[in-house]
């Protein structure tokens, strides 16, 4: 992630807690989402999302395509992140540093960030700034800057990057990176998303280009733009400045499902900073969208969401075995914005002198309960309402970039943004009988990984960290 400018902070964020609140007022949760909308596909086969809203006179734009670490190479670890960096560079009409001070002096902030499944360039600006804002993104998907001074400084950044935010932090990115390589088969889904420094020192400028002209093309990509506008103008402004881009070669067909598990998986990784050792528990999840991936969420929220979570209070408050029990559904974003496979995970770093077979055997405690005994009405409907209230949050007035996160997914993995008014229908019809029956089948051991991890000697590692080993491997 690379945050550009902050301008219009001063504008935005005082304004956003006054209207978040107004708008609750009147709105009542209970009435459900009912977001306008208009869906359009521009013959290069850019995928267009409209929603006019004037609660706050800003407009925020999302560009999303369809590539994130599930889509690069193998040898090229870390590649998707890496031409994140690489896109921030400017483009023809906008060289680095205009790019900057354009975004700016429209008195606009912009970011970007890498996940499973996509890339998204995104940004807010005072609403008469919008057709500004939209012909430089344009300009970047038709023309980017892409050099071999911009390619190696931003090597060089994504390098820092993983010193910085793994290899000299303790617990780095062990149940994000490590324990997903130890649970899945698939290289897709079972590889260092952040990157092997050998991966990265043995890509070039050519193969920047090449993942450039693959992927960042009208017919992989959804734009989104929420707030104040008037939307059949701002469909013709996109028409105008967006349609004339070529719509890019057809995308290649890669296979990221996984084999069913039949057998319990352990690993272990040793972490030179940790000073208390660690365990991580994933399961793989039920497919996106069906019943079960509903009733799963809300499982989630039992066990792991909030101070009544049962985790929690048993491993933590009634055992005192750390201070508190991590985990959810995709870690690197949120239960909506992924295609594909999926784990969920809990994890707690522990007590030194407990051992992880006993954290463990707690652990099962827990998981065994809510197998054997079907949740009350009254837990179910707390455990929806928990979910709803997170759910809610994302409805930032002020920024609008949650509104954008699940209109961008929806559009780019279900041809449906308006599933974003439907998606409170999937939870209504969770029952107690379903949530027993879910944790039942997909709360398994044999469909579970277990990570421990292990603390070091407190001394940095020369290199990077090594890959969890698993039992019955060689180290």
């Amino acid at each position: 992630m690379r945050i550009i400018v902050r301008a219009i902070a001063a504008l935005v964020l005082p304004l956003c807690a006054s209207i978040a609140a107004a708008a609750s007022a009147q709105t009542p949760a209970h009435d459900g989402i009912d977001i306008p909308l208009r869906y359009e596909t521009l013959d290069n086969g850019l995928r267009v999302v409209l929603a006019e809203d004037h609660t706050v006179p800003t407009a925020t734009v999302a560009v999303y395509y369809g590539v994130g670490y599930r889509n690069e190479p193998r040898g090229r670890t870390g590649f998707a992140h890496l031409f994140e960096h690489i896109f921030f560079a400017g483009s023809q009409n906008l060289p680095e540093p205009v790019f900057y001070y354009y975004i700016s002096n429209l008195g606009g902030i912009a970011n970007g960030s890498t996940r499973l499944d996509f890339t998204n360039y995104f940004g807010v600006v005072p609403a008469n700034a919008l057709d500004a804002y939209l012909w430089a993104e344009a300009d970047r998907m038709a023309a980017p800057t892409i050099n071999q001074a911009v390619f190696e400084r931003e090597r060089d950044v994504v390098r820092n990057e993983i010193f910085v935010n793994v290899q000299n932090r303790a617990y780095g990115d062990w149940t994000w990176v490590d324990l997903p390589i130890a649970a899945n088969e698939n290289w897709h889904n079972a590889h260092n998303f952040y990157g092997d420094l050998s991966d990265l020192d043995a890509a070039t400028v050519e193969d920047a280009w090449t993942f450039f002209e693959q992927y960042y093309t009208p017919r992989n990509a959804v734009l989104v733009i929420a707030g104040s506008f008037d939307t059949d103008t701002t469909l013709a402004t996109v028409e105008q400045y967006f349609g004339d881009i070529p719509a890019g070669p057809d995308l290649p067909e890669i296979d990221v499902s996984e084999p069913p598990q039949t057998a319990e998986k352990r690993a272990s990784l040793t972490d030179p900073l940790a000073t208390q050792p660690g365990l991580a528990i994933a399961y793989h999840m039920p497919e996106r969208g069906t019943p079960e991936y509903f009733a799963m969420i809300l499982i989630d929220q039992i066990l792991t969401r909030g101070g009544d979570a049962r985790l929690q209070q048993h491993l933590v408050d009634d055992l005192g075995y750390g201070s508190g029990v991590g985990g959810g559904i995709n870690l690197l974003g949120n239960a909506f914005n992924y295609d594909g496979p999926m784990l969920w995970t809990a994890s707690l770093i522990h007590d030194g002198e407990i051992a992880p077979d006993t954290v463990l055997s707690e652990f099962d405690r827990v998981i065994d309960d809510l197998r054997e005994t079907r949740v009350s009405e009254t837990v179910l409907a707390s455990a929806r309402n928990k979910f709803l209230a997170e759910f809610y949050l994302q409805f930032d007035y002020g920024t609008r970039f949650g509104v954008a996160d699940l209109l961008a997914s929806f559009a780019l993995f279900d041809d449906d943004p308006g599933r974003i008014n439907r998606i409170e229908d999937g939870f209504e019809q969770v029952t107690p009988q379903m949530i027993q029956r879910v944790a039942r089948d997909w709360l398994r051991r044999d469909n579970r990984t277990v990570l421990e991890l292990v603390p070091g000697d407190g001394r940095p590692p020369a290199g990077p960290l090594t890959t969890p080993v698993k039992a019955g491997d060689q180290p």
